[in-house]
């Protein structure tokens, strides 16, 4: 069954969902942020079928998430490293893994982070790019943004004021 298209949709999520949004995409991508590059590595990791892990490869390549690097020549390999832009997920994945962590797993949670600077384990919390104050829903606004058009997703009610985890 083929996925609906998000291409028209002005709004970042569906932009978003359009390059990552694929089943495998995120492990594939949370494999590369732990060092995997090779294809058959990916592929025994993850236990996925490899016409699905080269279309996911693909996308991924395609959209400058992943560069191919040949490491060699006959036959020819590649490695697939992440870009800055895949590099950037990581702040993506570290959220749905600590969401996953607190709501979707029944045990202590199988991954846990450290800061090399402390040491300490710790979680990733939103804060105020400017003040630096920690982040809550109601803490925020939504705003129509300056690449808005009629077709944008707005707050409800076209609310202003409204505090609203969306786009």
């Amino acid at each position: 069954m083929k996925r609906a298209s998000f291409a028209d949709m002005n709004c970042s999520v569906a932009q978003t969902l359009e390059v990552i949004g694929e089943w495998w995409t995120l492990l594939i991508v949370r494999d590369a942020l732990f060092g995997v590059t090779r294809f058959d590595e990916f592929s025994s990791r993850l236990g996925i079928a490899r016409n699905v892990l080269t279309r996911r490869l693909d996308t991924l390549v395609d959209h400058g998430v992943m560069t191919k690097v040949p490491y060699q020549d006959n036959p020819i390999r590649h490695d697939y490293r992440l870009t800055e832009k895949g590099r950037d997920l990581w702040t993506v994945l570290t959220a749905l893994r600590q969401w996953g962590d607190k709501w979707a797993i029944d045990t202590e949670p199988p991954i846990v982070t450290s800061h090399r600077t402390c040491g300490h384990t710790m979680t990733v919390e939103p804060v105020c790019s400017e003040c630096g104050e920690a982040l809550t829903r109601g803490s925020i606004r939504i705003h129509r943004g300056p690449g808005a058009d009629e077709q944008s997703p707005s707050p409800i009610g076209h609310s202003e004021d409204r505090a609203t985890p969306t786009n």
